[in-house]
């Protein structure tokens, strides 16, 4: 129903516009997230349960392999309505340790042709400190809670790790897991921390951090795993592994948005959009990501995949690819919200610890 009635107008409100309609929605999820009947009403619509979906991964309890990418619901505004649709984890922000409107708009548009979105947002968000203050208003959720942290824009390259810290410390006490983003193609000069030496540099840092804030109890550290681009060549992504198995780093997110844009059948207009591309055309690439990262580490290390996710065919293959967990965005954009029950009521039975 939502595919056939729904969708259409949805995609036809404010003029079209993608964000204007992504910030209505939210703001809709935000208000059913103040209401326990409401939320309550949309768990007993949407949520669905059975006891072999949950698992263990970086020392966390999830009922559900299922999350919410970062990027939807960048300042937390809706977190009991993501885990009444169903969802086994969220993951928020990008955020970033300063304020920042992000670049000019528009600055999302749909490739409906291709099933895809290409977003060159570039970290719009309230800051660090305005996350902290509204994850401690909301308080403990029923579900793991991941936090995805950038670097602010205005920030140079060459202060990074005081910013990525300054994140990781103002919310420390309020993630599940921490995801460092370092693969947006949307900041200038981001991905450039990919790089073996800043990025050894960065984790390192991060997990200095992360001791301190732990006060010394191990039982205390944060999860914190490494967000990649699609883009990467296998050694780059070999290389990139090493280092995180040097920093004790808990898991890898595989993969960010590309910037590639090869087979789209959208019109030439809107391909030719920079940023960021998400959705259908990315799912092989990521899965071959996955795959070799699993392979590369021999399946030690936790993946959490993403990318191209629409149905639980989609979701089977990332996870025996070696994925632990999956993460949508595009996909429940274009699926509707019954999108995570419909996932989690299709996989095969997968033993996991």
């Amino acid at each position: 129903m939502y595919k056939q009635l729904l969708r259409p107008i949805l995609f036809k409100l404010r003029g079209g516009d993608a964000e204007g309609i992504h910030e209505s929605i939210l703001a809709l999820l935000g208000a059913v997230s103040r209401s326990r009947l409401l939320t309550s009403a949309l768990a007993r619509l949407f949520t669905y349960s059975r006891a072999e979906l949950a698992r263990t991964v970086c020392g966390l309890r999830f009922p559900n392999p299922i999350g919410l990418a970062a990027g939807m619901d960048k300042d937390g505004v809706a977190l009991p309505a993501w885990a009444a649709l169903g969802f086994g984890f969220v993951e928020v922000g990008t955020v970033t340790h300063l304020a920042q409107p992000g670049n000019p708009q528009p600055r999302i548009f749909r490739l409906r042709a291709d099933e895809a979105l290409i977003n060159r947002m570039g970290f719009n968000n309230h800051g660090a400190t305005a996350l902290a203050a509204r994850l401690a208003a909301v308080g403990p959720l029923s579900i793991p809670l991941g936090v995805s942290i950038g670097k602010s824009k205005v920030t140079p390259l060459d202060g990074a790790i005081e910013d990525y810290v300054a994140s990781f410390r103002a919310l420390f006490a309020h993630a599940g897991y921490f995801a460092v983003n370092v693969s947006s193609p949307n900041t200038p000069g981001l991905r450039q921390l990919q790089d073996r030496e800043q990025l050894g540099a960065l984790l390192s840092a991060l997990q200095h951090e992360n001791e301190r804030c732990a006060k010394g109890n191990p039982s205390q550290r944060k999860p914190i795993l490494v967000k990649i681009a699609p883009d990467l060549s296998p050694s780059a992504i070999s290389e990139l592994l090493a280092v995180c198995a040097a920093s004790a780093i808990a898991g890898i997110i595989a993969t960010n948005t590309t910037v590639g844009r090869d087979g789209l059948r959208s019109s030439p207009t809107l391909t030719a959009e920079t940023g960021g591309l998400s959705g259908r055309p990315l799912a092989a690439t990521a899965l071959r990501v996955v795959r070799f990262i699993a392979q590369e580490t021999g399946g030690r290390l936790p993946i959490i995949g993403v990318g191209g996710i629409f149905n639980p065919d989609d979701a089977s293959r990332m996870l025996d690819a070696g994925a632990a967990l999956i993460q949508v965005y595009t996909g429940f954009i274009y699926e509707g919200p019954a999108l995570p029950g419909r996932l989690n009521r299709g996989l095969r039975p997968i033993p996991f610890r």
